[in-house]
């Protein structure tokens, strides 16, 4: 998989990262218990900090979607699901969407409820 960040776009480097290999993971293109690049590795090709791209996995891994472990890198994990890792990201993308017109949490989650 090709990896591509826009340093002049206004969403951050790790998000970018981030929302690259979840669409991987929808697209197919990455597949469940596949390697992901070495965070140094990714760092060095996209010409950003290693933190950035540890940040990026990181919030990967907390979302249930990949798995690292120190000194053996970071895969998909087997039980990365394709419509879960979407409908992650469309929930990511409607709750930007509601806190920009200053939605609080509670009525994210009650118009959820009664959709």
């Amino acid at each position: 998989m090709l990896f591509r960040v826009d340093h002049a776009s206004s969403v951050s480097l790790s998000d970018q990262i981030a929302l690259q290999v979840r669409a991987g993971i929808v697209s197919g293109e990455l597949t469940p218990g596949e390697r992901l690049p070495a965070a140094r590795d990714l760092a060095t090709a996209l010409h950003v900090n290693m933190h950035t791209v540890l940040r990026a996995y990181g919030r990967l891994r907390e979302e249930g979607i990949i798995e690292m472990r120190q000194g053996r890198g970071a895969w998909v994990r087997p039980e990365a699901n394709q419509a879960l890792v979407r409908i992650t990201e469309l929930a990511g993308q409607l709750a930007a969407e509601a806190r920009k017109i200053g939605l609080s949490p509670q009525e994210i989650l009650r118009l959820m409820e009664s959709s």
